[in-house]
Protein backbone atom coordinates (compact mmCIF):
# COMPACT_ATOMS: atom_id res chain seq x y z
CA UNK A 1 0.00 0.00 0.00
CA UNK A 2 0.92 3.46 -1.39
CA UNK A 3 1.93 5.63 1.62
CA UNK A 4 0.78 9.45 1.73
CA UNK A 5 3.20 12.24 1.22
CA UNK A 6 1.16 13.69 4.81
CA UNK A 7 0.82 10.17 6.76
CA UNK A 8 2.29 10.45 10.33
CA UNK A 9 5.57 7.96 8.91
CA UNK A 10 6.84 11.30 7.08
CA UNK A 11 5.67 14.33 9.52
CA UNK A 12 9.22 14.31 10.58
CA UNK A 13 9.85 15.61 7.19
CA UNK A 14 8.03 18.97 8.01
CA UNK A 15 10.37 18.95 11.23
CA UNK A 16 13.42 18.90 9.54
CA UNK A 17 12.01 21.89 7.24
CA UNK A 18 10.46 24.02 10.12
CA UNK A 19 14.35 23.77 11.92
CA UNK A 20 16.60 24.59 9.28
CA UNK A 21 14.27 27.54 8.58
CA UNK A 22 14.28 28.41 12.10
CA UNK A 23 17.91 27.82 12.28
CA UNK A 24 18.64 29.62 8.85
CA UNK A 25 17.09 33.09 10.17
CA UNK A 26 17.07 32.75 14.20
CA UNK A 27 19.50 30.96 15.49
CA UNK A 28 22.57 31.71 12.75
CA UNK A 29 21.65 35.38 12.97
CA UNK A 30 21.60 35.16 17.00
CA UNK A 31 24.98 33.37 17.20
CA UNK A 32 26.72 36.28 14.94
CA UNK A 33 25.05 38.74 16.95
CA UNK A 34 26.68 36.61 20.39
CA UNK A 35 29.62 36.52 18.84
CA UNK A 36 29.66 40.56 18.01
CA UNK A 37 28.86 40.98 22.02
CA UNK A 38 32.28 39.89 22.55
CA UNK A 39 34.29 41.16 19.75
CA UNK A 40 35.78 44.47 19.24
CA UNK A 41 38.29 45.75 16.25
CA UNK A 42 41.45 47.53 16.60
CA UNK A 43 42.25 49.74 13.72
CA UNK A 44 45.86 50.28 14.99
CA UNK A 45 46.32 46.32 14.49
CA UNK A 46 43.50 45.92 12.13
CA UNK A 47 42.50 43.11 14.08
CA UNK A 48 39.75 41.81 16.14
CA UNK A 49 40.39 40.63 20.32
CA UNK A 50 37.92 38.92 22.52
CA UNK A 51 36.66 41.71 24.92
CA UNK A 52 34.05 41.74 28.12
CA UNK A 53 34.26 45.49 27.96
CA UNK A 54 31.18 46.07 26.37
CA UNK A 55 28.79 44.32 28.69
CA UNK A 56 31.20 46.17 30.89
CA UNK A 57 29.45 49.28 29.86
CA UNK A 58 26.25 48.65 30.06
CA UNK A 59 26.52 47.80 34.11
CA UNK A 60 25.43 51.67 34.90
CA UNK A 61 21.94 52.95 36.66
CA UNK A 62 21.22 54.60 33.56
CA UNK A 63 20.65 51.35 31.50
CA UNK A 64 18.93 50.03 34.63
CA UNK A 65 16.32 53.08 34.29
CA UNK A 66 15.81 51.87 30.34
CA UNK A 67 15.17 48.21 31.41
CA UNK A 68 12.36 49.21 34.09
CA UNK A 69 10.85 51.62 31.64
CA UNK A 70 10.69 49.07 29.25
CA UNK A 71 9.64 46.72 31.94
CA UNK A 72 6.46 49.27 32.44
CA UNK A 73 5.65 50.24 29.16
CA UNK A 74 5.29 46.19 28.47
CA UNK A 75 3.29 45.45 31.45
CA UNK A 76 0.61 48.35 31.08
CA UNK A 77 0.27 47.62 27.64
CA UNK A 78 -0.91 43.55 28.31
CA UNK A 79 -3.10 44.86 31.32
CA UNK A 80 -4.29 47.98 29.25
CA UNK A 81 -5.55 45.48 26.10
CA UNK A 82 -6.56 42.93 28.22
CA UNK A 83 -8.98 44.91 30.10
CA UNK A 84 -10.17 46.11 26.16
CA UNK A 85 -10.13 43.05 24.65
CA UNK A 86 -11.53 40.52 27.31
CA UNK A 87 -15.24 42.12 27.23
CA UNK A 88 -14.88 42.66 22.87
CA UNK A 89 -14.09 39.02 22.54
CA UNK A 90 -16.56 37.90 25.10
CA UNK A 91 -19.08 39.63 23.31
CA UNK A 92 -18.22 38.99 19.52
CA UNK A 93 -17.57 35.17 20.60
CA UNK A 94 -20.35 34.45 23.06
CA UNK A 95 -23.23 36.71 22.59
CA UNK A 96 -22.82 37.54 19.05
CA UNK A 97 -25.26 35.11 16.83
CA UNK A 98 -25.25 36.80 13.45
CA UNK A 99 -22.83 38.76 11.76
CA UNK A 100 -20.05 37.19 13.84
CA UNK A 101 -17.29 37.11 11.39
CA UNK A 102 -17.72 40.44 9.98
CA UNK A 103 -17.46 41.82 13.32
CA UNK A 104 -14.36 39.68 13.89
CA UNK A 105 -13.06 41.14 10.79
CA UNK A 106 -13.34 44.74 11.30
CA UNK A 107 -11.78 43.77 14.83
CA UNK A 108 -8.28 42.80 12.70
CA UNK A 109 -8.67 45.58 10.49
CA UNK A 110 -5.51 47.08 12.08
CA UNK A 111 -3.35 43.42 11.18
CA UNK A 112 -4.69 45.02 7.69
CA UNK A 113 -2.50 47.64 7.31
CA UNK A 114 1.69 48.56 7.27
CA UNK A 115 2.10 49.15 10.84
CA UNK A 116 4.13 52.52 10.53
CA UNK A 117 0.86 53.99 8.74
CA UNK A 118 -0.88 52.68 12.18
CA UNK A 119 1.37 54.71 13.81
CA UNK A 120 1.92 57.85 12.09
CA UNK A 121 -2.39 58.14 11.65
CA UNK A 122 -1.90 58.98 15.56
CA UNK A 123 0.49 61.90 14.62
CA UNK A 124 -2.64 63.69 12.70
CA UNK A 125 -4.94 62.59 15.58
CA UNK A 126 -2.57 64.24 18.31
CA UNK A 127 -0.99 67.15 17.13
CA UNK A 128 -1.81 70.56 18.38
CA UNK A 129 -3.99 71.17 14.90
CA UNK A 130 -4.66 67.62 15.24
CA UNK A 131 -8.94 66.34 15.06
CA UNK A 132 -8.61 65.45 18.77
CA UNK A 133 -7.49 69.79 19.64
CA UNK A 134 -9.90 70.51 16.64
CA UNK A 135 -13.00 68.70 18.07
CA UNK A 136 -12.10 69.63 21.68
CA UNK A 137 -11.79 73.41 20.70
CA UNK A 138 -14.93 73.18 18.38
CA UNK A 139 -17.01 72.01 21.06
CA UNK A 140 -15.74 74.43 23.98
CA UNK A 141 -14.87 72.23 26.45
CA UNK A 142 -10.95 73.37 25.96
CA UNK A 143 -9.90 77.36 25.32
CA UNK A 144 -6.10 76.23 23.53
CA UNK A 145 -4.68 72.56 22.24
CA UNK A 146 -3.70 70.51 24.89
CA UNK A 147 -0.13 69.26 24.11
CA UNK A 148 -0.85 65.38 23.69
CA UNK A 149 2.02 64.47 21.04
CA UNK A 150 5.64 64.18 21.91
CA UNK A 151 4.40 62.50 25.59
CA UNK A 152 4.15 59.24 27.70
CA UNK A 153 0.66 59.55 27.03
CA UNK A 154 0.50 59.33 23.01
CA UNK A 155 3.19 56.29 23.77
CA UNK A 156 1.03 54.23 25.44
CA UNK A 157 -2.16 55.36 23.48
CA UNK A 158 0.24 53.95 20.35
CA UNK A 159 0.80 51.01 21.92
CA UNK A 160 -2.35 49.98 23.15
CA UNK A 161 -3.81 50.42 19.58
CA UNK A 162 -1.01 49.03 17.30
CA UNK A 163 -0.83 45.40 20.20
CA UNK A 164 -4.66 45.31 20.77
CA UNK A 165 -5.02 42.75 18.08
CA UNK A 166 -2.49 40.85 19.60
CA UNK A 167 -4.52 39.83 22.56
CA UNK A 168 -8.01 39.75 21.42
CA UNK A 169 -6.80 36.88 18.54
CA UNK A 170 -6.15 34.64 21.72
CA UNK A 171 -8.66 35.49 23.62
CA UNK A 172 -11.33 35.44 20.86
CA UNK A 173 -10.15 32.17 19.72
CA UNK A 174 -10.52 30.57 23.36
CA UNK A 175 -13.37 31.89 24.05
CA UNK A 176 -15.25 30.98 20.61
CA UNK A 177 -14.34 27.11 22.52
CA UNK A 178 -16.23 28.39 25.83
CA UNK A 179 -19.69 26.54 26.56
CA UNK A 180 -22.02 29.08 27.98
CA UNK A 181 -24.03 26.37 29.04
CA UNK A 182 -21.74 26.65 32.04
CA UNK A 183 -22.48 29.62 33.19
CA UNK A 184 -26.30 28.37 33.40
CA UNK A 185 -25.28 25.72 35.27
CA UNK A 186 -23.18 27.42 37.62
CA UNK A 187 -25.87 30.79 38.16
CA UNK A 188 -28.28 26.66 39.30
CA UNK A 189 -25.55 25.97 41.67
CA UNK A 190 -26.02 29.41 43.50
CA UNK A 191 -22.87 31.10 42.40
CA UNK A 192 -23.15 35.00 41.50
CA UNK A 193 -22.06 36.20 37.72
CA UNK A 194 -18.80 37.44 39.70
CA UNK A 195 -18.25 34.28 41.21
CA UNK A 196 -18.66 32.64 37.79
CA UNK A 197 -16.36 34.90 35.87
CA UNK A 198 -13.73 34.14 38.37
CA UNK A 199 -14.09 30.07 38.85
CA UNK A 200 -15.32 29.12 35.36
CA UNK A 201 -14.48 31.58 32.93
CA UNK A 202 -10.82 32.75 33.53
CA UNK A 203 -10.09 29.68 34.81
CA UNK A 204 -10.75 28.28 31.21
CA UNK A 205 -10.17 30.92 28.87
CA UNK A 206 -6.89 31.25 31.51
CA UNK A 207 -4.57 29.54 27.66
CA UNK A 208 -5.81 32.26 25.80
CA UNK A 209 -4.87 35.52 28.82
CA UNK A 210 -1.47 33.99 28.71
CA UNK A 211 -0.70 33.59 25.48
CA UNK A 212 -2.35 36.72 24.30
CA UNK A 213 0.16 38.27 27.06
CA UNK A 214 3.20 36.74 25.60
CA UNK A 215 2.48 38.07 22.07
CA UNK A 216 2.26 41.47 23.69
CA UNK A 217 4.76 42.14 25.92
CA UNK A 218 7.46 40.64 24.03
CA UNK A 219 7.19 42.94 21.21
CA UNK A 220 6.27 46.15 23.39
CA UNK A 221 9.48 44.96 25.74
CA UNK A 222 11.70 45.96 22.45
CA UNK A 223 9.59 48.47 20.38
CA UNK A 224 11.13 51.18 19.11
CA UNK A 225 8.66 52.77 16.41
CA UNK A 226 6.05 54.23 18.59
CA UNK A 227 8.12 56.00 20.89
CA UNK A 228 9.88 57.65 18.36
CA UNK A 229 7.20 58.57 16.45
CA UNK A 230 4.89 59.53 19.19
CA UNK A 231 6.94 60.17 22.03
CA UNK A 232 9.50 62.53 20.09
CA UNK A 233 12.72 60.18 21.42
CA UNK A 234 12.08 62.11 24.90
CA UNK A 235 12.69 59.06 26.84
CA UNK A 236 15.10 56.18 25.75
CA UNK A 237 13.12 52.50 25.60
CA UNK A 238 14.91 49.00 24.84
CA UNK A 239 14.19 49.33 21.23
CA UNK A 240 15.27 53.26 20.68
CA UNK A 241 18.94 52.30 22.30
CA UNK A 242 19.37 48.99 19.85
CA UNK A 243 18.03 51.41 17.07
CA UNK A 244 20.50 53.75 18.37
CA UNK A 245 23.58 51.81 18.60
CA UNK A 246 23.22 50.01 15.29
CA UNK A 247 21.75 52.62 12.90
CA UNK A 248 22.80 56.04 14.73
CA UNK A 249 26.43 55.57 16.26
CA UNK A 250 27.23 52.41 14.17
CA UNK A 251 28.56 50.02 17.07
CA UNK A 252 27.78 46.79 15.96
CA UNK A 253 29.74 45.32 18.93
CA UNK A 254 28.16 47.32 21.71
CA UNK A 255 24.52 46.99 19.80
CA UNK A 256 24.89 43.54 19.92
CA UNK A 257 25.74 43.47 23.21
CA UNK A 258 22.87 45.14 24.17
CA UNK A 259 20.43 43.16 21.99
CA UNK A 260 22.11 39.89 24.33
CA UNK A 261 21.41 41.54 27.73
CA UNK A 262 18.13 42.24 26.82
CA UNK A 263 17.00 38.86 25.76
CA UNK A 264 18.21 37.89 29.10
CA UNK A 265 16.30 40.54 31.01
CA UNK A 266 13.66 39.17 28.40
CA UNK A 267 13.61 35.66 29.41
CA UNK A 268 13.71 36.00 32.97
CA UNK A 269 10.86 38.20 33.10
CA UNK A 270 9.45 35.46 31.12
CA UNK A 271 10.13 32.92 33.60
CA UNK A 272 8.69 34.71 36.13
CA UNK A 273 5.31 35.32 34.33
CA UNK A 274 5.32 32.05 34.09
CA UNK A 275 6.15 30.96 37.61
CA UNK A 276 3.65 33.40 38.41
CA UNK A 277 0.77 31.68 36.79
CA UNK A 278 1.59 28.53 37.77
CA UNK A 279 1.78 29.85 41.61
CA UNK A 280 -1.61 31.20 40.75
CA UNK A 281 -3.20 28.24 39.12
CA UNK A 282 -1.80 25.98 42.16
CA UNK A 283 -3.22 28.18 44.59
CA UNK A 284 -6.73 27.95 43.00
CA UNK A 285 -6.67 23.95 43.02
CA UNK A 286 -5.98 24.18 46.61
CA UNK A 287 -9.01 26.71 47.36
CA UNK A 288 -11.15 24.68 45.66
CA UNK A 289 -10.14 21.82 46.83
Amino acid sequence: MKKSFFSPNVSFFWGVVALVWQAIFFYIPLSFLVVSSFVTFSSASRSSYFTLSHYAQLFKPVYAMIFFRSLALASSTVLITLIIAYPVAYYVAIKVKRWKEVLFALLMLPFWTNFLLLVYAWYFLLENNGLVNSALLSWGIIRKPIYLMNTTFAVYIGMVYCYLPFMLLPLYSTLENFNAKLLEASSDLGATYFQSFRRVVVPLTWPGIKTGAILVFIPSFGEFVVPALLGGDKNMYVGSVITHYFLTIRNASLGSAFTCLSIIVLFFLLFMFVGLGQLIAQRRRAADD
